[in-house]
């Protein structure tokens, strides 16, 4: 779980380096607006999707103007309809229309990697697997990211290379061997989650004897993944990886494995169709 107030630091962060990159030295086109003019905006959404994101929204009207109030109708998780209300906000003409851009960029882009989840996650739920994200995701947007795979029914992986290990071929060439490189990995950190990648039955053993916490079977077959999971009978977790997709998804569930890690949740994101119209101006 990512902790609340580094989420919260990521946040402001990133929600003002968008609006930098968006507003720059002045929004000009704004300014042909009569300073004074209040109005109130509507965002729906024009399909099916799984809302995440709302933080950030209200992150960027917070920094535009704090005088924009928001009224959701829903919360981050809800699935929604095309034409579904999804928020209105009164405040000033102007800031309306300077913060439109970048806060439907985060709520689309947020609400698109949610319901790519959701979908994932519903396809697997007569199994007790977790589907996990990965690191492949947009850079500098990770914890975001992460967040709403959370919002769609999934499960984060480590947030980065510093809140567990998850030693791989080359790290276990580099040490020698399994074993070393887990014996290693215990002296640096004490406590932290120790994972295994492996790439057949002979180094699943080597991991099992090494004592890691998680072993990876990556590109296992269908059949090695049964054979592993009577094998290991709770000694360790099993996580699989590799050419998981919508075809191959399900059965690899059906094996029984605790985890499957999945990084198109994030790196093939599809933003989710939006729309904002003003409705009143005063």
């Amino acid at each position: 779980m990512i902790p609340a107030e580094l989420l919260r630091q990521s946040r402001v962060e990133t929600v003002a380096q968008s609006l930098r990159e968006d507003i720059g030295e002045g929004d000009i086109t704004a300014m042909l607006i009569p300073e004074n003019r209040i109005s109130r905006g509507r965002v729906i959404t024009r399909e099916t999707a799984t809302i995440a994101g709302k933080a950030w929204v209200e992150e960027v009207f917070r920094q535009v103007d704090p005088k924009v109030t928001l009224d959701w109708q829903v919360k981050d998780g809800d699935e929604v309809s095309p034409d579904q209300l999804l928020f209105t906000m009164d405040g000033p003409a102007r800031s309306l229309l300077t913060a439109e851009r970048a806060a439907l960029n985060w709520l689309q882009m947020l609400s698109g990697v949610a319901t790519v989840c959701t979908g994932y996650a519903r396809r697997v739920a007569h199994t007790g697997v977790r589907l996990l994200d990965t690191r492949k995701t947009l850079p500098g947007l990770r914890l975001a990211q992460k967040y709403a795979v959370t919002c769609g029914g999934c499960h984060n992986h480590r947030i980065g290379l510093w809140d567990a290990f998850l030693i791989k071929e080359n790290h276990i060439a580099a040490c020698g061997s399994i074993a070393n490189a887990v014996r290693e990995a215990r002296r640096i950190a004490p406590g932290r989650p120790v994972e295994v990648e492996t790439e057949n039955p002979e180094e699943l053993e080597q991991a099992l004897a090494a004592g890691a916490d998680i072993i990876m079977l990556d590109e296992f077959s269908l059949e090695d993944m049964t054979k592993a999971v009577t094998r290991t009978a709770g000694a360790a977790r099993l996580e699989a990886s590799g050419s998981i997709n919508s075809e191959t998804l399900v059965p690899v569930a059906e094996t029984g494995v605790d985890y499957i890690s999945i990084g198109a949740l994030t790196k093939d994101v599809r933003a989710v169709d939006l729309s904002m119209r003003l409705e009143e101006t005063s």
